[in-house]
């Protein structure tokens, strides 16, 4: 499964049932788990989408569901439905990185609007992974002196600087810097720091 869905983790059965009927009439591609063992027996890595979890369920609760999924390095947005009584937690959800969290009775619109928002984050997230795999892949093809090089080109080091702490000739870095450059794909010093940021962020 790696087109984004919207998992719906509820033990009522009324419940996933309107849920699912609501977020087909609004385009949303679904899928409805009776526990949170189910899903869990089913998520995989590659999944995309988000998740609408009920925060009180029979069995396993949808805090412990959640607890489990961070635990495996589920980065999949959570929404958790609440009760006015479970907001507390829900908050303590939030610290621990859930999306958001929706009380019952809620409007229709709303959540939708919550779930579309999650879709849109994991998209986010999925582009900056593949970002960062490009990076990866990049980095991947200099040579050990190229990297060291371009560590001192990070650090905003002049050519000279460069070949004297290197101990090689101005002529050998700069031919590294023209390398470092075209194997990154940048065009200047300040290009390859901002490609940079995207694998350190």
């Amino acid at each position: 499964m790696t087109e984004a869905c919207t998992h719906i983790i509820d033990d009522d059965e009324a419940i996933r049932d309107a849920l699912q009927w609501l977020f087909k009439t609004r385009g949303v591609d679904c899928r409805c788990w009776p526990s949170g063992e189910a899903f869990l027996d089913a998520w995989q890595p590659a999944w995309r989408g988000c998740i609408v979890l009920d925060i009180r369920m029979q069995g396993m609760s949808g805090l412990e569901c959640f607890d489990t999924l961070l635990a495996r390095g589920c980065e999949l947005p959570v929404i958790f439905i609440t009760g006015h009584g479970d907001v507390p937690m829900a908050v303590a959800a939030l610290k621990k990185g859930a999306f958001h969290f929706i009380e019952k009775p809620f409007n229709d619109h709303d959540l939708v609007e919550l779930v579309e928002k999650a879709l849109a984050a994991d998209r986010e997230r999925q582009r900056a992974a593949a970002s960062r795999e490009t990076v990866e892949a990049r980095i991947a093809t200099l040579t050990q002196r190229e990297r060291e090089v371009m560590e001192q080109i990070l650090a905003g080091k002049y050519n000279k600087v460069i070949a004297d702490e290197l101990s090689i000739s101005m002529r050998t870095v700069e031919a590294h810097r023209s390398r470092i450059f075209d194997k990154m794909a940048v065009r200047s010093a300040v290009e390859l720091a901002q490609l940079l940021t995207t694998l350190r962020g």
